[in-house]
């Protein structure tokens, strides 16, 4: 027995190095380090898009088939899926993507081309989709957005990572601009001019980022210029996205024809006002005037019954995605991270104002969904493969005391 005045000594314990312990802190830190703000601002809308989306769908019984809550779960489940991609991107980490980069460019350009064979469904026009059965289709042009973002970023990073260069070299841009050419020239075959126009803006935005001379910039934004001219005076767009152009240039152009869409649109969303006529009390909504509200014009919905604060609300949330995307492409010590955040940022940011531009009639209709909000599984997938991206950027940065 220990005398009255024994005292006792209790070590810590120290945890074995690569054990449970470690494997558990681990993990503790990387859940501590994403970032939260992002990530519920993201799934807030996508939740948000299934209200939408249910009441843009309840009362369509030929789209729905009878089930009005077909298009709510399905929604759902399409975030559910997005939600685990997102998971599974932040445990595999944006590092270790980057050495399959070829395989999952090589891939992507695969889909698209499949795209133009008999498999290819069209789809409002554009022959951008691959019929799966069971009511499920893919659209691979919207994967192709990440692996063009993911490729030009490994090109143009892997000597200035590796410490060779300050900046890329005109080599490694031009190599960087085939790679990212080839599927979007894909893409213009199909034609799917919305999508081509958000990997333009990626590509600005990724070279932006990267420090490539100003005359890549410049360049780039001339053959563009001279490259639309061309396009519209060879007659190389298809009668409907001449009609689309046509109806922005001047909106009292055939209301009931091709300028039905955007008409109806900003009906819509004027009738809102203020605070909205509530959900799924909306009489254009109700009334199914507005083509394709649960995908391109989702936004309709949202003026029209949520009104100016709820259509506010999701701009703003779009603007908190936006604002935290740029803060991890600024704290990040890589460049790699730097450009892949940056890439996110430029897509997410161009396709949101056009998508909420053309229902306003500041835009041309171009066919793109509002991200997250949208329905539609392929977008859904992507832009939680991007969002999975940004929060592997933050979480494996270095620790700054």
């Amino acid at each position: 027995m220990p005398g009255k005045n024994a005292t006792f000594s209790v070590s810590r314990y120290t945890p074995e190095p690569g054990g449970l312990w470690a494997k558990l802190t681990a993990r503790d830190s990387m859940v501590r380090r994403l970032d939260w703000p992002l990530l519920f601002s993201a799934l807030a809308l996508s939740l948000l898009g299934a209200l939408l989306v249910w009441s843009a769908t309840r009362g369509r019984t030929a789209l729905t088939q009878g089930d009005p809550y077909s298009f709510f779960f399905k929604h759902l489940l399409n975030t559910g899926i997005g939600f685990a991609l997102m998971i599974a991107t932040i445990w595999l980490g944006h590092r270790t993507l980057r050495g399959a980069v070829p395989v999952l460019y090589g891939i992507s350009v695969v889909l698209v081309i499949l795209v133009l064979t008999p498999l290819g469904a069209t789809i409002n026009g554009a022959h951008a989709w691959i019929v799966l059965g069971g009511g499920f289709s893919l659209q691979p042009s919207e994967f192709t957005k990440v692996t063009i973002i993911l490729g030009m970023a490994m090109m143009l990073a892997a000597r200035v990572d590796a410490g060779d260069q300050l900046h890329p070299d005109h080599r490694t841009v031009a190599k960087s601009l085939v790679l990212a050419a080839l599927p979007m020239a894909i893409v213009m075959l199909m034609p799917d001019l919305g999508s081509v126009m958000v990997m333009i803006v990626i590509v600005l935005g990724v070279l932006l980022a990267s420090g490539a001379s100003n005359r890549w910039i410049l360049g780039l934004i001339s053959t563009g210029v001279i490259g639309a001219v061309l396009v519209a005076v060879l007659g190389l767009l298809d009668e409907y996205q001449i009609n689309r152009f046509a109806a922005f240039a001047n909106p009292d152009l055939d209301p009931s024809g091709v300028g039905y869409n955007t008409n109806q649109a900003r009906i819509a969303i004027g009738s809102g006002g203020l605070y909205g006529s509530g959900l799924f009390n909306g009489h254009q909504t109700t009334g199914q005037f507005v083509p394709e509200q649960q995908t391109d014009f989702i936004f309709t919905v949202a003026g029209e019954e949520l009104g100016f604060v709820g259509a506010g609300g999701i701009i703003l949330l779009l603007g908190v995605v936006m604002w935290r995307a740029c803060r991890i492409a600024r704290e990040t010590t890589e460049l790699y991270g730097t450009i892949v955040a940056a890439g996110i940022i430029a897509w997410f940011a161009f396709q949101s104002f056009e998508n909420i531009g053309m229902t306003l009639g500041i835009m041309p209709v171009a066919g793109l969904p509002l991200p997250f909000v949208s329905y539609g599984g392929s977008s859904m997938f992507a832009v939680w493969v991007a969002i999975g991206l940004l929060q592997s950027i933050r979480v494996q940065r270095p620790i700054t005391a």
